[in-house]
């Protein structure tokens, strides 16, 4: 798309999903001149443009939207503010001179291999799903084995059905989201087997998507053996303790011809590690300051790529921030140093961003590590917010303002999600 590529821009973004449109937006707004979004599909949007339901937008445009909708009106900003997209392409690599400018390599069918000179660099490449290689379930190789999101490709782009008989192992939003689309489209969707005690999705998706449709859910259940030579003829499940070890004796074969799989969601960051960013274990993804800088001068990251989100206005949200910073960096404004580090605390999992500035408001994101009602989050001395309930599916944001983050004297702001009751969490779960 588009097509246009020159040597030299100020900031350069990889990936044209919500995040990398966002982050292009937001370094137009910071006064970037030239600004590059690169992306492998033949169209940018990203995942946005397969996911054809509703709910998207209602936090940043205030009304329902599908996904390729919520595309649509970021591209057309996009592409209003004067920013080259180039789609089909491939980022085989990312250099740093010794001045701090960055050189990125372009491959594409058209243009072959060529070099971009950059002065930011903002890593929007999003995720990718778990396959069934990452958590070995036993069994045969059949056909009808399958991602919840490359079945939801199918179905919405290619309008392909993945088989009839449908069972899906996983909570995640695309599993739940395609229980319902098959529903809608004829199939018989045996159940949702989920191996935690919790499910890994929206509340609203396990009510809109499986309680209205009929589709029974099963919690601490997995899938323990793949049964099919050619085609998947059934597979067995199994319930699990409370150490997830599955029990034999009480497994249970489910005829079917389908098996999705939703089982989690890995950022992209082989790009990251290639250049020796820092990544955080629990996220998987990179460190980053408040500007949502990584340890690499000048490389920033947001979005999924950096830590997985429940809804895209929420991408949007932290990519125009990162992409404004990026901006500023790229015109050689300097913001001052950070200087508060943020570690989580008792039944936090991780907190985004790593660490922060006393100068201006910061949105923290984080997820706790194991449902609690009613509770409150607290940010080390400074500030408490009372909350009805938290569950690991769900990401939490805490907005801290400058005036409060003055007072703190230390370097480590430490975030603890404790019972209402006053007393704490031991943070296990």
């Amino acid at each position: 798309m588009l097509g246009r590529l020159e040597k030299d821009y100020d900031v350069v973004v990889v990936g044209g999903g919500p995040a990398g449109m966002g982050a292009a937006l937001g370094a137009r707004e910071a006064g970037a001149e030239k600004v590059l979004i690169l992306d492998r599909e033949p169209d940018p949007g990203g995942i946005l443009l397969q996911c054809i339901h509703s709910g998207f937008g209602l936090h940043y445009f205030k009304e329902e939207l599908s996904g390729p909708e919520y595309a649509e009106r970021f591209l057309a900003k996009v592409v209003d503010r004067d920013v080259d997209v180039v789609a089909d392409c491939y980022v085989s690599g990312i250099a740093v001179d010794s001045d701090g400018s960055k050189r990125v390599r372009v491959m594409s069918a058209k243009d072959g291999v060529r070099t971009v000179q950059a002065r930011s660099v903002v890593l929007c490449m999003g995720c990718r799903e778990r396959t069934r290689g990452a958590i070995r379930i036993p069994g045969g190789r059949p056909s009808g084995v399958l991602t919840a999101g490359l079945a939801q490709k199918l179905v919405n782009m290619k309008g392909q059905l993945p088989g009839r008989r449908v069972v899906i192992l996983g909570s995640g939003d695309i599993g739940l989201i395609m229980a319902r689309r098959l529903r809608l489209e004829g199939c018989e969707v045996m159940g949702v087997y989920e191996i935690l005690p919790y499910t890994n999705g929206l509340t609203r998706n396990v009510v809109q998507c499986l309680d209205d449709f009929g589709v029974p859910l099963h919690l601490s259940t997995t899938v323990t053996y793949i049964h099919g030579r050619d085609r998947l003829e059934k597979v067995t499940v199994s319930p699990v303790d409370e150490r997830l070890r599955p029990d034999l004796k009480r497994s249970k074969d489910i005829p079917c011809d389908t098996l999705l799989l939703s089982i989690g969601l890995i950022p992209e960051n082989e790009l990251s590690q290639s250049l020796g960013i820092q990544l955080d274990a629990a996220t998987a993804g990179p460190q980053v300051s408040s500007t949502m800088e990584t340890s690499m001068p000048g490389v920033f990251a947001c979005g999924n790529v950096l830590h997985v989100h429940d809804l895209v206005d929420f991408v949007t949200n932290e990519s125009l921030l990162a992409g404004r910073f990026a901006g500023e960096k790229a015109q050689g404004i300097r913001r001052p140093a950070d200087n508060i580090r943020t570690v989580p605390g008792d039944n936090v999992g991780y907190v985004v961003p790593h660490r922060l500035s006393p100068e201006r408001e910061h949105t923290l994101y984080m997820r706790c590590k194991k449902a609690m009602k009613p509770c409150r989050i607290r940010v080390g001395n400074l500030l408490e917010k009372k909350l009805r309930f938290v569950v690991p599916a769900e990401m939490i944001m805490l907005k801290i303002k400058p005036d409060i983050l003055e007072k703190f004297q230390g370097d480590s702001l430490r975030v603890d999600i404790v019972p209402d009751g006053g007393k704490e969490s031991n943070g296990n779960g």
